[in-house]
């Protein structure tokens, strides 16, 4: 009995999804965070941030820093773009819909570039590339460590048939 019991438990601790709760997001305004706190272990949340420390050209998902810096983004309504706080003139660009290490990065801001606008659609938390409002910016389904904090991937995916726990935004401004 009890055998059977812990490879029910392991299988469904497998295939069962797991609802986290909201973050206690610490980070200063204005910052774009992922609604559900997933497995970040501090409740932090998950904020678009650069790769490595500092400027980086390409983004992934992060644990959200309590003194904000790089994961600090925002929607401007103007031009649709999701634009870095930390870092001047530079915006968040669609830059390999494919390919899930880099799927986006941070270039030079370009008001008419396509690549660089989106949707942000704040009833159901969905942002989309301009146009593509089947596809959403959400982040990968595994955590890795990064140095104190985790990190995961920050992919294009099918609104559809993700998780809504990776692909709901919320935006403290």
């Amino acid at each position: 009995m009890f055998r059977k019991f812990v490879v029910w438990g392991a299988a469904s601790f497998l295939t069962l999804p797991a609802f986290a709760e909201a973050p206690d997001l610490k980070t200063p305004a204005p910052v774009i965070y992922l609604a559900d706190n997933l497995d970040e272990a501090d409740k932090l949340g998950w904020c678009i941030d650069t790769q490595g420390r500092g400027f980086g050209e390409n983004l992934h998902a992060h644990s959200c820093k309590p003194q904000g810096g790089d994961v600090q983004f925002s929607f401007d309504e103007e031009t649709s773009q999701i634009r870095s706080v930390a870092f001047d003139d530079k915006c968040m660009e669609l830059i390999a819909p494919g390919d899930p290490k880099i799927a986006f990065g941070l270039r030079d801001c370009i008001g008419n570039s396509t690549q660089q606008q989106f949707e942000f659609d704040r009833s159901n938390g969905h942002i989309s590339p301009i146009g593509q409002s089947g596809s959403c910016v959400g982040v990968g389904g595994t955590s890795r460590r990064a140095g104190p904090f985790l990190s995961r991937d920050l992919l294009l995916m099918s609104c559809a048939t993700a998780a809504p726990e990776l692909i709901g935004w919320n935006e403290k401004r």
